[in-house]
Protein backbone atom coordinates (compact mmCIF):
# COMPACT_ATOMS: atom_id res chain seq x y z
CA UNK A 1 0.00 0.00 0.00
CA UNK A 2 1.08 3.56 -0.60
CA UNK A 3 1.23 6.05 2.25
CA UNK A 4 -1.91 7.75 0.98
CA UNK A 5 -3.76 4.43 0.82
CA UNK A 6 -2.60 3.59 4.33
CA UNK A 7 -3.79 6.95 5.63
CA UNK A 8 -7.16 6.51 3.95
CA UNK A 9 -7.54 3.07 5.51
CA UNK A 10 -6.54 4.40 8.95
CA UNK A 11 -9.10 7.21 8.69
CA UNK A 12 -11.83 4.77 7.70
CA UNK A 13 -10.98 2.40 10.55
CA UNK A 14 -10.83 5.18 13.14
CA UNK A 15 -14.33 6.27 12.15
CA UNK A 16 -15.55 2.84 13.29
CA UNK A 17 -13.90 2.90 16.73
CA UNK A 18 -16.15 3.44 19.77
CA UNK A 19 -13.73 2.46 22.56
CA UNK A 20 -12.70 5.67 24.39
CA UNK A 21 -9.59 4.07 25.87
CA UNK A 22 -8.43 2.93 22.44
CA UNK A 23 -9.02 6.44 21.07
CA UNK A 24 -7.05 7.86 24.00
CA UNK A 25 -4.17 5.48 23.23
CA UNK A 26 -4.13 6.58 19.58
CA UNK A 27 -4.27 10.21 20.64
CA UNK A 28 -1.34 9.70 23.00
CA UNK A 29 0.69 7.97 20.29
CA UNK A 30 0.07 10.88 17.91
CA UNK A 31 0.99 13.42 20.59
CA UNK A 32 4.12 11.43 21.41
CA UNK A 33 5.10 11.24 17.75
CA UNK A 34 4.65 14.99 17.40
CA UNK A 35 6.79 15.69 20.48
CA UNK A 36 9.52 13.26 19.50
CA UNK A 37 9.75 14.64 15.99
CA UNK A 38 9.91 18.24 17.17
CA UNK A 39 11.59 18.46 20.57
CA UNK A 40 11.79 17.07 24.06
CA UNK A 41 8.97 17.89 26.43
CA UNK A 42 9.46 20.24 29.34
CA UNK A 43 9.61 19.01 32.91
CA UNK A 44 6.19 20.61 33.47
CA UNK A 45 4.67 18.65 30.58
CA UNK A 46 6.33 15.48 31.83
CA UNK A 47 4.95 16.03 35.34
CA UNK A 48 1.47 16.76 33.91
CA UNK A 49 1.57 13.47 31.99
CA UNK A 50 2.58 11.66 35.18
CA UNK A 51 -0.25 13.34 37.10
CA UNK A 52 -2.73 12.32 34.40
CA UNK A 53 -1.49 8.73 34.51
CA UNK A 54 -1.68 8.60 38.30
CA UNK A 55 -5.24 9.99 38.21
CA UNK A 56 -6.23 7.32 35.66
CA UNK A 57 -4.78 4.60 37.87
CA UNK A 58 -6.57 5.95 40.95
CA UNK A 59 -9.89 6.09 39.09
CA UNK A 60 -9.50 2.49 37.97
CA UNK A 61 -8.79 3.21 34.30
CA UNK A 62 -6.37 0.31 34.07
CA UNK A 63 -6.15 -3.17 32.60
CA UNK A 64 -4.42 -6.23 33.94
CA UNK A 65 -1.72 -7.82 31.82
CA UNK A 66 -4.13 -10.60 30.87
CA UNK A 67 -6.90 -8.14 29.94
CA UNK A 68 -4.50 -6.29 27.65
CA UNK A 69 -3.33 -9.54 26.10
CA UNK A 70 -6.97 -10.32 25.22
CA UNK A 71 -7.63 -6.81 23.88
CA UNK A 72 -4.54 -6.95 21.67
CA UNK A 73 -5.59 -10.35 20.33
CA UNK A 74 -8.95 -8.85 19.32
CA UNK A 75 -7.24 -5.95 17.53
CA UNK A 76 -5.39 -8.45 15.37
CA UNK A 77 -8.61 -10.32 14.54
CA UNK A 78 -10.43 -7.29 13.17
Amino acid sequence: MSVQADLKWIHEELDKVNDPLFIEAIKNMLKYNKKVSSQRISIEEYNNELDTSIAQIKSGETYTHEQMRERIKKWGEQ
